[in-house]
């Protein structure tokens, strides 16, 4: 099996992002997303820092990004995470390499805090959550309706404990 690499994200790299994101949709425990948008209103959603692809030979086989939590300056530091792998590596640490290295270029960047909001269904992504410092502060219950199903979301946040800029 190839080695997996790190870099950052590249707009080249949307279609096998797209197509990694289709699989966590059609998952049906890692968004309320029911279709992938366009890259345009993909890029335009997700923060320009801080974007990561994990890439096995030629693939991409995950990504992670941050999107705004809000576009109030009080909320510059928080952002909210993503962080995907295709199922064909699933339990082979990639999540858990992206998610370190989002974390160092989040701190890098001058965030603050991580937050994510996480189908409880989902205990992959709970765990790798949980093994990056992130705890669980609380369930929103009947979040929203996916196919017609009310979800609770569990929400996870990491906090930095040093000062930021």
């Amino acid at each position: 099996m190839p080695e997996m690499k790190l870099r950052s994200m590249r707009p080249e790299d949307w279609p096998e992002v797209r197509r990694i994101y289709l699989e966590g949709i059609a998952s049906g425990n890692s968004t309320f997303q029911t279709e992938a948008p366009t890259w345009e209103q993909w890029d335009a959603n997700h923060l320009q820092a801080c974007r990561l692809v994990a890439v096995q030979g030629d693939s991409v086989v995950g990504w992670a990004v941050l999107a705004a939590i809000s576009a109030r300056p009080v909320y510059r530091g928080v952002a909210e995470v993503s962080v995907y792998v295709t199922p064909a590596v699933h339990g082979q640490g990639m999540g858990k390499a992206l998610m370190r290295e989002l974390v160092s270029a989040s701190e890098q960047h001058g965030f603050w805090t991580l937050q994510a909001g996480i189908f409880p269904e989902n205990v992959a992504s709970l765990a790798v959550h949980a093994g990056a410092g992130f705890r669980q502060v609380g369930r929103r219950e009947r979040m929203g309706q996916l196919h017609g199903v009310w979800r609770d979301v569990v929400l996870v946040e990491r906090r930095v404990t040093a000062d930021v800029p």
